[in-house]
């Protein structure tokens, strides 16, 4: 099934076909019963030692930035949630971004990367950021002459690839590095693993309800989303809130296909990381992730939940939190109350 297809055909009218066909992308194109859609994160394979350390290295080097100011690093904390903890993210010459730095935790793990979906894979989506002229609004010609100069990264990489430092060395590494950013051994995976003790009562309660609402209908998979895409605003125009404040990063999908369809239409984002943001959504409206819920509720699945299945289902997503040894541990306060 064409993708950009899934979550376009939702109206009011149509919400039963709509949740049928999100679970029947389930069980089809991730081979699983609906029963039980999300699947444990493995620990990834991993390249050559010498690929991920020097992807490490670029991930952290505001020479990537025309200014020298700005590195992946400064935009995707990872002790925090591998995003920004501001709504929008600062760039060169302090540039405002125009859309919500996502996770890039278990960013490996996406069918596409971007909001949008117009990169698809961690190689391509390298060059986003490097000519976006909010972020770090350079090219590769600027970026090579400066990296070229460093002796002590020349031999490096030199021993690591036979081009030695090129445009498409500078991805492959940065992509080496991030395919080792999943998080792993989260409770609900152990959960799913046999661990009857790894998740409490009221998170297998809020399961339980993000089942029985829907939720789970385009969040499933590994990832918990990522794996297609869908309409902000499927069963009550989310945008009409906004009015004349429509932004061209608002229409989504949109701007890649050109396709009238796509309007407001976005990956669905993973869950893994959910419980750790700031801010929620592409366009950061929401604050915490008891409003995102609400938001959710109301405008993909045309329901108001009364608050104690909000707070359930808010600490079953805190049970999808995994480790990492770069993430700094979280400390939920009520996951463990019944």
């Amino acid at each position: 099934m064409n993708r950009d297809f899934i979550g376009l055909t939702a109206r009011p009218f149509h919400f039963q076909l709509y949740m049928f066909i999100g679970l029947m992308v389930s069980v089809f194109s991730l081979n699983v019963s609906a029963s039980n859609a999300i699947l444990p994160v493995t620990p990834p394979n991993k390249k050559t030692a010498e690929h991920i350390e020097l992807g490490d290295l670029l991930f952290h080097d505001t020479r990537l930035s025309a200014d020298n100011t700005i590195s992946c690093a400064s935009c995707h904390d990872l002790s925090h949630n591998g995003a920004d903890r501001r709504p929008f993210s600062v760039g060169v010459g302090g540039a405002l971004g125009r859309i919500r730095s996502p996770s890039v935790y278990n960013s490996v793990l996406d069918f596409a990367q971007f909001w949008d979906g117009r990169a698809e894979d961690l190689q391509s989506q390298v060059d986003g950021p490097i000519h976006d002229e909010v972020e770090m609004a350079t090219d590769w010609d600027a970026i090579l002459e400066k990296l070229t100069a460093d002796e002590e990264l020349v031999k490096r990489f030199q021993n690591t690839y036979r081009e030695g430092i090129t445009a498409d060395t500078i991805r492959d590494a940065l992509a080496a590095f991030q395919t080792t950013l999943v998080l792993i051994d989260s409770p609900f995976d152990r959960w799913l693993n046999g661990d009857t003790t790894a998740i409490t009562p009221k998170q297998l309660s809020g399961y339980q309800l993000f089942r029985s609402y829907g939720c789970i209908s385009c969040h499933q998979g590994t990832n918990v989303g990522g794996n297609m895409y869908a309409r902000m605003g499927s069963l009550e125009n989310y945008f009409d809130l906004k009015g004349d404040d429509i932004s061209s990063a608002d229409l989504g999908r949109y701007n890649v296909t050109g396709n009238p369809a796509h309007r407001f239409v976005f990956k669905v984002p993973s869950l893994r990381t959910a419980a750790l943001n700031d801010f929620f959504f592409h366009d950061a409206s929401a604050s915490s992730l008891e409003d995102a819920i609400v938001t959710m509720a109301r405008f993909q699945l045309g329901r108001e939940l009364p608050p104690e299945h909000i707070d359930k289902i808010a600490v079953f997503i805190e049970s999808l939190v995994g480790s990492h040894p770069r993430l700094k541990p979280a400390q939920f306060d009520n996951s463990g109350q019944p």
